[in-house]
């Protein structure tokens, strides 16, 4: 007793075993257990886990819309009218990316042949800058379709070091509870070496999905982005065919 008095730190690592020596290693009372270093290290890793699952949910519920109105639009686009009836149908209907490059070239379209008209300005230079105009926007788009994807690559990178951190950490205070016990039994060494297992555990379960993810996305994006550019140099070539033609 007055061992445990002389030593608190000893007092708490003999509190903190009490609930171990009756096989009690329940993920809550891993938590409970561990200390504030522990513990930081593994809230830390469960609200990376649910902030990349709520990116996720986002970006695939994101893509999908995107799919599903491009693809609707493309049946508009080819569906045999004019461009100037495309243009008035559309209006100020520009909810997805594909049709506000639409509606950005056809609104370049008609400025510059409007001025064109009057100060005698080359038609190649009209096409530069409605490919100029297509460019800006379809480059505004995808930077849009990008955002969050650096944090599933953060997490995927990031998570796995901060659990190893946490590995580290847990196998030291096992150590030290060796030390102050001057005790090997596994009494002792087990909550320490069960805080890193579990540290270690989360790092992964944050990780893991967060990489698949990422990599999910990636590809998700590299097709919607030819897709949209596809798009952009087909309306382009309609364009410049009008524009030789004088239309």
């Amino acid at each position: 007793m007055i061992e445990l008095i002389l030593q608190p730190q000893l007092f708490f690592q003999t509190s903190a075993l009490e609930p171990i020596a009756q096989g009690d290693f329940s993920f809550w009372s891993l938590f409970l257990r561990a200390d504030w270093v522990v513990k930081s290290v593994m809230i830390l890793l469960v609200a990376a886990s649910i902030w990349s699952w709520v990116v996720a949910i986002n970006k695939g519920v994101m893509f999908f819309l995107l799919r599903r109105k491009a693809t609707a639009f493309e049946d508009t686009f080819w569906s045999g009218r004019t461009l100037d009836e495309l243009s008035k149908a559309l209006g100020s209907d520009t909810r997805d990316p594909m049709s506000r490059v639409f509606a950005a070239a056809m609104r370049e379209y008609n400025e510059s042949r409007a001025s064109g008209v009057a100060t005698g300005k080359s038609d190649i230079a009209t096409h530069e800058r409605i490919d100029s105009v297509m460019n800006l926007i379809v480059n505004r788009e995808l930077a849009k379709c990008e955002r969050g994807m650096p944090v599933l690559a953060t997490v995927a990178s990031a998570s796995v070091f901060v659990g190893l951190f946490g590995t580290v950490w847990g196998i030291m205070n096992a150590f030290r509870a060796i030390a102050a016990s001057q005790n090997t039994n596994l009494s002792v060494v087990a909550p320490g070496i069960a805080e890193a297992l579990f540290a270690t555990a989360l790092g992964l379960i944050a990780a893991i999905p967060a990489l698949v993810f990422y990599n999910m996305f990636t590809a998700d994006l590299d097709k919607y982005g030819g897709r949209i550019e596809g798009y952009a140099d087909e309306l382009s070539a309609i364009l410049s065919r009008k524009l030789s033609k004088g239309a």
